[in-house]
């Protein structure tokens, strides 16, 4: 094994490790004062090209506790592979980790396990799925972030020195009729192209 892979696989240790302890924290959270919510976690891979991010979970994430569990992650999925995305390069989160109970109280508690998240991902582009989400991302206060334009809606932005960012329809949104499938797809296929320009190292 060569020394940059060694270097890679302790980074991979180092972020799941630090992704496991999240979730441990977000799965213990007692901010929510009703006793039946149960926070949603992140998925995919820990160390994700890509960050996919929609503002609050689904009833199906609920009830399988995973973000984008459901009919939003069979159509992201389906995108995802059109484009010729490797869906190992992806993780996929939400803002708000409940969606039941206080939603003030939920937006209070969850912007910190969202910027951990990016922290721990280092992701090069993230997507931001929705108004909702760009305005919790963009108060964030993630390190030289700058302020996402939510009217550019398909373009790549510059989110941070080192990420980029567009932002798409709300994918929870966009899966009752064809024109706001439309909408969604011809602004997510954006990422393909940044896929493709990609160095291939």
């Amino acid at each position: 094994m060569s020394s940059t892979d060694e270097i890679y696989e302790r980074h991979l240790a180092r972020a799941i490790r630090d992704i496991n302890t999240l979730g441990d924290e977000i799965g213990g959270c007692t901010r929510m004062p009703h006793p039946a919510i149960t926070p949603v976690l992140g998925s995919g891979h820990p160390l994700a090209d890509i960050l996919l991010v929609k503002y609050r979970p689904q009833p199906a994430e609920i009830a399988e506790g995973v973000a984008f569990f459901g009919r939003a992650g069979t159509a992201v999925l389906k995108s995802i592979r059109r484009l010729g995305i490797d869906p190992l390069a992806v993780y996929g989160t939400n803002c708000v980790k409940c969606s039941d109970g206080d939603p003030d109280a939920a937006a209070a508690a969850c912007p910190a396990w969202l910027l951990r998240e990016i922290a721990i991902t280092e992701p090069k582009m993230i997507v931001v799925m929705g108004d909702e989400a760009v305005e919790a991302v963009n108060v964030l206060g993630v390190p030289l972030a700058r302020t996402l334009d939510p009217a550019r809606v398909g373009a790549v932005q510059r989110f941070t020195p080192t990420i980029e960012a567009i932002v798409v329809p709300d994918i929870d949104g966009s899966l009752n009729d064809d024109e706001s499938k439309r909408r969604f797809w011809n602004a997510f296929k954006a990422l393909g192209a940044w896929w493709d320009a990609l160095p291939p190292w």
